[in-house]
């Protein structure tokens, strides 16, 4: 028997120790509220889902891509959209499922029709629509969609999947990302870098620098906006905005940012924001549950001088 049965559209989610993947309640809201939940603590997972309405789980053990794709394909023949989060997992099963099932891989989909994707390209500064008249799958760009909880409970049915022996890549060891490096979407706290930032004795490299050295100290991953990404002091992936990276974290200290539209719009619904401003009537401020009116910069080389940072002492 087919899992799930008479469903069209099934987000598939991979489960680790009971956490649903980042996106996963927005790829649930996109399938329906139907899901299939595959791995260890599914049904603990289920409860971090609001929007869902009818969930499969499957206990499976440790991710294996290739194992799972061949045992999840015969289960998925008459789902016509499946689509999963762009999580690092999903990304990892994504292509591997497509191939199983012989289908077309619509990757990195900001907007899921019936028959078509609008997919993120060049760093999400261009939407690229493609169209497709086979099932398909699709992974959903986690912060871009949003999703509503559900009314009720959820109907919660549990599967058995048979995950043959075969050669697959073996996971190691799972590191906790570096926040340095680490993608933006996943962020839980992030320190966001604007224009103002550079206003004082520090250029704004040298800004930008120091606000590392504070974000690593912190636990905190940089973020910045298109003017600083345009001047070159970080790297475009760095950018948060409707050009840029979508985000929703827990933590967003804005230093020196004006809160332009354009930014903000890439903010998703961020627990806390602080604002650091000269400009104590700035949009940012304004939008902020903490807004400190004061030089950015100043502030940012105080905090290093506190947190003792390496670069403390040049600050």
């Amino acid at each position: 028997m087919n899992v799930p049965v008479n469903t069209d559209s099934l987000a598939l989610l991979v489960i680790r120790r009971g956490v649903a993947p980042l996106g996963g309640d927005e790829a649930v809201a996109e399938a329906d509220g139907n899901a299939l939940l595959v791995g260890s603590g599914c049904a603990q997972a289920a409860d971090q889902l609001p929007p869902l309405r009818r969930a499969w789980c499957a206990e499976a053990g440790d991710f294996a891509a290739g194992a799972w794709a061949g045992a999840l394909a015969p289960l998925l023949r008459d789902v016509r959209r499946v689509v999963l989060p762009a999580s690092a997992d999903g990304r990892d099963l994504a292509p591997r499922l497509a191939a199983e099932l012989d289908r077309p891989l619509l990757a990195g989909a900001v907007r899921i029709g019936e028959q078509c994707a609008d997919l993120a390209r060049w760093d999400g500064r261009l939407s690229v629509t493609v169209e497709t008249s086979r099932p398909f799958v699709a992974t959903l760009v986690p912060g871009v969609r949003g999703s509503a909880p559900a009314e009720g409970t959820p109907e919660v049915t549990h599967v058995d999947l048979d995950v043959p022996e075969s050669p697959d890549a073996r996971v190691l060891e799972v590191l906790d990302p570096d926040p340095a490096t680490a993608d933006l979407a996943e962020a839980p706290r992030i320190l966001g870098a604007g224009a103002g930032l550079a206003r004082g004795a520090l250029t704004g490299p040298e800004s930008l620098a120091l606000l590392g050295e504070v974000a690593s100290a912190l636990g905190a991953s940089v973020g910045a906006t298109r003017v600083v990404t345009d001047a070159g002091w970080a790297p475009y992936e760095r950018q948060i905005g409707t050009t840029g990276v979508v985000v929703d974290p827990d933590l967003y200290v804005a230093f020196g940012v004006s809160g332009a539209t354009q930014h903000t719009g890439g903010l998703g619904n961020p627990r806390h924001v602080v604002s650091v401003n000269t400009d104590g009537s700035s949009p940012m401020t304004a939008m902020a549950d903490l807004g400190l009116v004061t030089d950015a910069q100043e502030l940012l080389r105080e905090l290093a001088r506190r947190l003792d940072t390496p670069g403390s002492n040049d600050a």
